[in-house]
């Protein structure tokens, strides 16, 4: 899943190759990827696209007096060509959810792997109308975002630390993989009730969060849309790492897995040496 890194990259790209240009068509390819109907898709159509703005993992396009906002979900992703292939798409057919054409012959297409249809695409005259954005908890590499403001959210809350950085009603664009490298960086279990940090872990927590985003962001600019997902692969240190010697300690990276994913951590480096077994079978380890 594009996270916080990924989309800013992509924002980036997107202001570097969209802004200025003229939209010609936009293609729906896929029944469930248009969220709003009013205005219509037709309405981008000969206006101008001006700079692209992100909401945590929410890309939003401005285009006139309008935006289109996308969420890539799990397994979306923004295709750019130079020059758009000359065969018309098939819709319904293979991945292709959305193509936007632009006056000159460029272009993208918002594609979407596997049968979990999420990819969303809503046209509105404000990004707030997006139900997903108008929920978002602040921005984590946001100027204001102090660490106060980090120790205010986690005040009180009984649930686990990894559930809370992954819920973007609290802290916008921390996803599955990027919450365990900072839990990983933080050295933190990813099972400990955020309300249970004392003062230095949650400074500890603040640093590996504004940290782990901004090393990603920076390894991320500059790469072509096309070479955002080996780029972040490749600079996880524990994530998707089952099996591997941790890159701190050399322990080896453990996992533990849920309905439809799974965390990584290593046990010398996060949990006092002691294996995590199967959340729904274990106690929570404070």
């Amino acid at each position: 899943m594009p996270e916080l890194p990924e989309v800013e990259a992509l924002r980036e790209f997107l202001d570097e190759h969209l802004a200025g240009q003229v939209v010609a068509r936009v293609l729906p390819l896929a029944v469930s990827v248009l969220k709003t109907y009013d205005p219509p898709l037709t309405a981008l159509e000969g206006k101008t696209a001006g700079p692209t703005a992100r909401y945590g993992k929410f890309l939003a396009l401005r285009i006139g007096d309008l935006h289109l906002v996308t969420h890539l979900a799990r397994a979306g992703w923004l295709r750019w060509y130079d020059v758009l292939p000359d065969r018309p798409p098939r819709p319904g057919k293979g991945p292709l959810a959305l193509r936007v054409a632009l006056e000159g012959g460029a272009g993208f297409d918002l594609t979407e792997a596997g049968t979990q249809k999420r990819l969303a695409v809503h046209v509105v005259r404000d990004p707030q109308e997006v139900p997903g954005i108008a929920r978002l908890g602040p921005d984590p590499l946001a100027g204001g975002f102090d660490r106060d403001a980090f120790a205010a959210l986690l005040a009180g809350e009984r649930r686990q630390i990894k559930g809370v950085l992954r819920d973007q009603g609290v802290i916008a664009g921390i996803g599955n993989a990027y919450s365990d490298e900072i839990l990983h960086t933080a050295k933190v279990s990813p099972f400990k009730l955020a309300s249970a940090f004392d003062a230095e872990q949650v400074t500890r927590l603040y640093e590996a969060v504004r940290g782990t985003l901004r090393e990603a962001v920076e390894r991320a600019r500059g790469v072509a849309a096309g070479g955002l997902k080996a780029e972040k692969k490749s600079g996880l240190r524990v994530h998707g790492r089952d099996g591997e010697p941790c890159p701190v300690c050399g322990d080896t990276i453990r996992s533990v897995s849920f309905a439809d994913s799974s965390l990584q951590y290593c046990p010398t480096c996060q949990t006092g040496g002691k294996p995590l077994a199967d959340r729904r079978l274990s106690r929570l380890l404070k």
